[in-house]
């Protein structure tokens, strides 16, 4: 039980150690996403979006749900949430993450229609 407790800690503490994947965290913090929205703000392709997602769900840090024909991603819990928000107020350096929200506050799922 004990390695258990340890191991999924670990397991969450290495989630948060890629800069995509803490930039996802704190964008899912302002409100849940689909793929197509958090891919509008990252640089990066589909399918390493996709491995993103799924060590953050392994982890135990975000939920997923269908809404309609979307996926919609979400932090998994107040506890998480909670913790992130910790995380997110100590950082000295918070211009990404107020870019990352900036975009996201206005972003639609209209963009996921465009790009098809």
């Amino acid at each position: 039980m004990y390695y258990f407790i340890m191991y999924s800690t670990i397991q969450k503490f290495k989630a948060l150690g890629d800069e995509n994947r803490f930039r996802i965290l704190m964008m899912l913090l302002q409100k849940p996403l689909c793929v197509c929205e958090l891919l509008e703000v990252l640089d990066i392709k589909g399918g390493t979006l996709s491995a993103h997602l799924k060590l953050l769900k392994t982890a135990g840090l975000i939920n997923q749900k269908k809404e309609g024909r979307w996926i919609v991603y979400s932090i998994s819990s107040e506890k998480v949430k909670s913790f992130l928000t910790g995380i997110e107020s100590e950082l000295e350096n918070k211009t990404i993450i107020q870019n990352d929200k900036t975009i996201i506050k206005d972003i639609s799922r209209d963009i996921c229609s465009s790009s098809n």
